[in-house]
């Protein structure tokens, strides 16, 4: 039984009814309205007496929950947690487990890069830079002070087809993740802005677009990358400000996003105004289709970085910003840090005028070929999903286990991976399907004994269906 009757007028609030709702409660908690720790009406409860559907209530609840406003107890019901929002975030990014934790099991979450020189290349460039100091070190860094690395990093990317760009369009961030979350400065206004994602998707983008004070809804894809009819209802729907999508490789399912399908999604964007994010740190860097950038200068912000080519510890990333917009976003990278950190920028800028990055970068693409190989010659009997050059597979589960169940037995046997779970949003819906990781950072004996193990358990599953 619940401690109050609480019957907000969401009529007072503009927009969707569970947006409304959810300004509703959080308001009610910050007046007072609703004492820490009342226990609110149940779902269907309030859905009744507001005359709304259950799962508006329960996509409201969910909101307030995320800001830490509400707290669920399972089989008690829902809670007033405090009367502000937590501060930060309130769910972790999909972080790894320390080495002392794996236990001497094969980890297959994350992508890891082999080392195939890089700690050579690095220690060549720090030495011929330390053998160039200069006053500047001293000072806080600029951005003009990044223009040389910003040309570099332009014949770094002539191979993509990205339409026109130079160095006035691009912008240098801390890794890929600090390049959404910056975005998301330059491109969301309101209290309470909508961010359109893949229904499965890489989780960084709704932690940035959280931290940001955005929702984030998820849009419907197939084999060929997101459904752009989904996509328009999604526009109608909710007023979206800002799509991030991934156009060559979808993390995790591996999807190609069609031509056709790029060509439609560019013209929904200009229709409704959306800004879009195109995550490129998976990508391929031979593709011969456009991407979004090419097709939508205006609008598309591409993300790269170096961490799945080169290193992952350097943290950088960068931005092809829409033509003109470059220097909006350089401006929001220098309030944020200023620049990018002298050590950082000066060790990439050797890397790309040496052509190190670029050695690095074929020796990383061989290593990879042979692990896909190790990974087909095992498991391309079942319904697995790769690309040529993509450091890691989507593999859909035969009939009999589920996602949680083959994780927890694969963890049994030595080998680590991720449940297609932990890609879905709150309340949306995942396949039985793992990702696998093609980590460089093992030997290939062991990554070949991980895929042994896999296709030991995916021929035994725990529920054998009956016959046709």
């Amino acid at each position: 039984m619940t401690d109050t009757i609480w019957k907000p007028d969401l009529a007072a609030y503009p927009g969707p009814k569970y947006l409304a709702l959810s300004r509703a409660l959080r308001e009610a908690i910050r007046s007072g309205e609703l004492a820490e720790g009342a226990q609110l009406p149940t779902v269907r409860d309030l859905a009744w007496g507001l005359g709304v559907t259950p799962g508006t209530v329960s996509r409201a609840y969910a909101l307030a929950t995320q800001e830490g406003l509400l707290a669920a107890t399972v089989g008690r019901g829902t809670f007033v947690a405090a009367r502000a929002p937590r501060l930060g975030p309130t769910q972790p990014l999909l972080l790894e487990r320390e080495p002392d934790q794996i236990n001497g099991r094969i980890d297959l979450r994350a992508p890891r890069l082999p080392d195939v020189g890089q700690m050579q290349a690095f220690a060549e460039a720090l030495r011929d830079s330390l053998a160039n100091l200069t006053d500047d070190w001293i000072d806080y860094p600029t951005q003009r002070g990044e223009l040389p690395l910003r040309r570099a990093l332009c014949d770094w990317l002539a191979d993509r087809n990205l339409g026109k760009i130079d160095l006035d369009d691009i912008a240098l961030t801390a890794g890929g993740q600090n390049a959404i979350s910056l975005i998301f400065l330059c491109c969301l206004r309101g209290d309470r802005p909508v961010v359109l994602t893949e229904e499965l998707a890489y989780p960084g983008f709704r932690h940035a677009a959280r931290l940001a004070r955005a929702e984030v809804v998820g849009v419907e894809t197939d084999d060929r990358g997101m459904i752009p009819e989904a996509l328009e209802a999604a526009c109608r729907r909710h007023g979206a400000q800002v799509l991030c999508l991934t156009t060559e490789a979808q993390n995790p399912t591996t999807a190609r996003l069609t031509p056709e399908r790029r060509e439609r999604i560019v013209a929904i964007a200009r229709h409704f105004d959306l800004q879009i994010i195109e995550d490129d740190c998976y990508t391929l860097s031979d593709s011969e289709w456009p991407s979004l950038r090419a097709l939508a200068p205006e609008r598309v912000w591409h993300v790269g970085s170096l961490s799945k080519t080169v290193s992952a510890a350097l943290r950088f990333g960068y931005i092809v910003c829409p033509s003109g917009m470059g220097e909006t976003g350089r401006l929001t990278a220098q309030h944020a840090f200023f620049a990018l950190a002298k050590p950082v920028s000066e060790l990439c800028l050797h890397l790309f005028e040496t052509g190190a990055a670029q050695e690095i970068r074929r020796k990383v693409s061989e290593d990879l070929d042979a692990r896909i190989r190790i990974m087909v010659n095992h498991l391309g009997r079942f319904d697995l999903l790769w690309q040529p050059g993509l450091r890691f597979a989507f593999l859909n589960l035969p009939m009999g286990w589920r996602a949680s169940t083959f994780t927890r037995m694969a963890e049994a046997e030595g080998v680590l991976v991720r449940s297609a779970d932990e890609y879905a949003l709150i309340h949306g819906r995942a396949p039985h399907a793992v990702r696998i990781a093609l980590a460089g950072n093992i030997s290939e004996e062991r990554f070949a004994l991980a895929m042994e193990k896999l296709a030991g358990l995916l021929s035994r599953p725990p529920y054998d269906p009956p016959a046709v």
